[in-house]
């Protein structure tokens, strides 16, 4: 029988062993390591479905730790800050880590963060399968290409879309995304996206022309269902504009003349026409 592993990274004694407590307590087998070198050796010997790291660490710090760490795996990655500066949570995004928990943080709050990431599936070339449950149009439309839908059932992350785009790939000038591979390529090559820039590509793609605000956004990488009711902080506001960013650099489109994502300032984004 599979079990979820956890790696922590975190030079503090206490706070380490805090964290290995809550993701015991979530059902996952913990393994921990004091600094960035020993925790990437922990990633690559135990292939991990969770990772978290602190970011101030002596030597190698959280930065170049959760590089190392997203370079030879597509864990689910949550980066630890205790200074709660936006530049930190800017990097972290940019390091390819999932969300980001800002010290002193509440146990319950923590949990609720993986269990919301571990809603949505992750990159099928993981080795491990998808994790259980428990943790109108003004322009045209996407074409859609019928695939083979993945072998198991997972959990659906995209609620913005029907059911059958699900096991479709969404097509737009010259961009492709396969959800159920999780695959995106354009004209002919494919790009390499985090799990976060992924989902909020198909998000956008998937919503036709309808503007998708950054609440929505937010909501979805939460693995909220339906319309989020929750308040859009100024660091998730924040966090969303640095994915979209990281989106569009990967995609070598300009925000100013863009080709498949347009800005409505204030609100959110769209599909271009």
């Amino acid at each position: 029988m599979h079990e979820d592993v956890a790696v922590v990274i975190e030079d503090g004694e206490d706070i380490r062993e805090l964290l290995a407590q809550v993701l015991t307590q979530g059902g996952f087998t913990v393994h921990t390591a004091p600094d960035g070198p020993s925790g990437v050796d922990l990633v690559r010997e135990h292939d991990p479905i969770v990772v978290t790291i602190d970011v101030n660490m002596p030597g190698m710090d959280g930065f170049e730790t959760a590089r190392q760490v997203r370079s030879i795996t597509t864990a689910y990655m949550v980066m630890i800050t205790a200074r709660g500066d936006e530049i930190d949570t800017l990097v972290g995004l940019q390091t390819g880590a999932d969300d980001y928990v800002v010290k002193p943080f509440r146990p319950r709050e923590l949990r609720a963060r993986i269990e919301a990431m571990m809603r949505r599936p992750r990159a099928l070339a993981s080795t491990h399968p998808s994790p259980p449950p428990g943790l109108d149009e003004t322009g045209p439309v996407p074409t859609l290409t019928a695939q083979t839908p993945p072998s198991a059932p997972h959990p659906s992350s995209a609620p913005w879309v029907e059911d059958d785009v699900e096991v479709m790939s969404l097509e737009h000038r010259g961009l492709r995304l396969e959800p159920g591979a999780r695959v995106v390529v354009l004209d002919g090559s494919e790009v390499e996206l985090t799990r976060s820039e992924f989902d909020i590509l198909r998000m956008l793609l998937g919503s036709g022309r309808r503007v998708v605000s950054k609440l929505q956004l937010a909501g979805m990488l939460r693995g909220e269902r339906g319309e989020p009711d929750h308040f859009l902080s100024e660091h998730d506001a924040r966090a969303i504009e640095v994915h979209v960013a990281n989106l569009r650099r990967k995609l070598g489109e300009s925000p100013s003349e863009p080709r498949w994502i347009e800005t409505v300032r204030g609100v959110g984004y769209r599909r271009t026409a």
